[in-house]
């Protein structure tokens, strides 16, 4: 029966449009394709991370690397401009990995510190074989991020990346470092 003018009928046609349109209104639509693989290669990043605090652990060298942080990050904007990305916005973007990867890594080391032993699981070696597949997941990052691009600036993004972020967390600790691995990836309301 089509809404009337009155009083009763009229109240309940405004209250069922108020509630349809707030159920649309609160649906957040689907992520884009290009999120998922992008959080992936992030994910494996930090997992990679967990090897680098092993690594340090053993040989007792500090977590702050200044001068592979700067060559990391000058190797991303290289190759930001080879594909007509923002240098700035790609250096943010790695700096925020390079930021991740130390906040579990300084955790991870003061938890193994705090019980006067870390895990004993196989060690890679650092340069010859953590630090070429890092450089391996950058390319791959910088690929993603140019895929998820046109997406940073809808207003869904930071739903799209708390929702995403949730299936990839397997600590509070992994989690609060993939936080920061996303920091730069929604400019909504910059």
């Amino acid at each position: 029966m089509p809404c009337s003018p009155r009083l009763p009928h009229w109240l309940a046609c405004a209250l069922l449009g108020l509630f349809a349109g707030g159920v649309q209104a609160g649906t957040t639509p689907a992520p884009p394709d290009a999120l998922q693989p992008l959080l992936a290669t992030m994910n494996e990043r930090l997992n990679i991370s967990e090897l680098v605090a092993l690594t340090k652990w053993d040989s007792g060298k500090p977590v702050q690397d200044n001068a592979r942080e700067a060559q990391v990050i000058a190797n991303a904007r290289k190759q930001a401009a080879e594909r007509k990305l923002d240098p700035d916005d790609v250096a943010d973007l790695i700096a925020a990995q390079i930021e991740a990867s130390k906040l579990l890594q300084y955790s991870r080391l003061a938890q193994w510190q705090a019980a006067h032993k870390a895990p004993d699981t196989p060690r890679p070696d650092l340069n010859n074989e953590i630090r070429p597949k890092l450089d391996k997941l950058q390319n791959l990052l910088l690929k993603q991020y140019a895929d998820f691009l046109p997406y940073r600036k809808d207003p869904n993004c930071p739903q799209w990346l708390a929702t995403e972020r949730s299936a990839l967390t397997k600590d509070d600790l992994h989690g609060q470092a993939m936080i920061r691995a996303t920091g730069e990836l929604c400019v909504v309301g910059r």
